[in-house]
């Protein structure tokens, strides 16, 4: 998973919820087979994360109950 190196940069919260949050967002632009795929030259992860830097989408951390 690649994400561009500047806004990983400047992000200030958990890198792995953000990775965890742009490989779910990825599966879903995949699934539901979004035309910006095919404007992002098939980069599925790339476009995700775009989405989540960019503040295009949002992501919230769900607790698990046992």
């Amino acid at each position: 998973m690649i994400f561009p190196l500047e806004d990983t940069v400047k992000f200030n919260d958990n890198i792995y919820e953000a990775t965890s949050a742009a490989s779910h967002r990825a599966y879903q632009l995949a699934m539901i087979k979004d035309p910006l795929i095919e404007e992002n030259d098939g980069k599925v992860v790339s476009l995700a994360a775009k989405q989540l830097f960019g503040g295009d989408i949002q992501y919230k951390r769900i607790e698990e109950t046992k």
